[in-house]
């Protein structure tokens, strides 16, 4: 084989792999750009709409939640102004990995059903939400 058409072969063989490399990182880019939408998406929900640290992050002394144990859970600081049976007294960690499975967080979050099969406690609401908003919500507790 001649030395020009090794060469010319050579060539084509990086200028294709080049080219692959290339697709691969944009396709990489463009999921990365898309799992920083769904994280975006998850923690606008949890921090301004559901309002998750509410109840799942404790109070320091000055009765502020603050980001040190943000989402850890804990011993509940409301009390119901009323008696209300089953009230929670301690609530779960749900920053970086939520209680039980993907599947029983996706599931608590979309029908409302814990991974006993029960109903959350008080004050816990029965959520009703959409897969994409779970799946958007486990996605940014996950990075905490």
């Amino acid at each position: 084989m001649k030395t020009s058409a090794r060469i010319s072969i050579a060539v084509f063989v990086l200028f294709a792999a080049s080219t692959s490399h290339t697709a691969r990182a944009q396709a990489a880019a463009k999921a990365t750009g898309a799992e920083a939408s769904l994280v975006e998406r998850g923690r606008y929900l949890v921090e301004d709409v559901v309002q998750c640290a509410r109840c799942h992050t404790p109070n320091n002394q000055a009765g502020e939640a603050g980001h040190a144990k943000w989402l850890m859970g804990g011993p509940l600081q409301i009390q119901p102004t009323y008696p209300v049976s089953d009230w929670a007294v301690i609530v779960p960690r749900i920053a970086r990995r939520p209680p039980g499975t993907d599947n029983d967080f996706i599931r608590l979050m979309t029908t409302g059903i814990t991974r006993t099969g029960a109903p959350p406690r008080p004050p816990m609401l029965r959520p009703h939400m959409t897969r994409a908003d779970a799946e958007a919500i486990l996605a940014y507790l996950k990075t905490l």
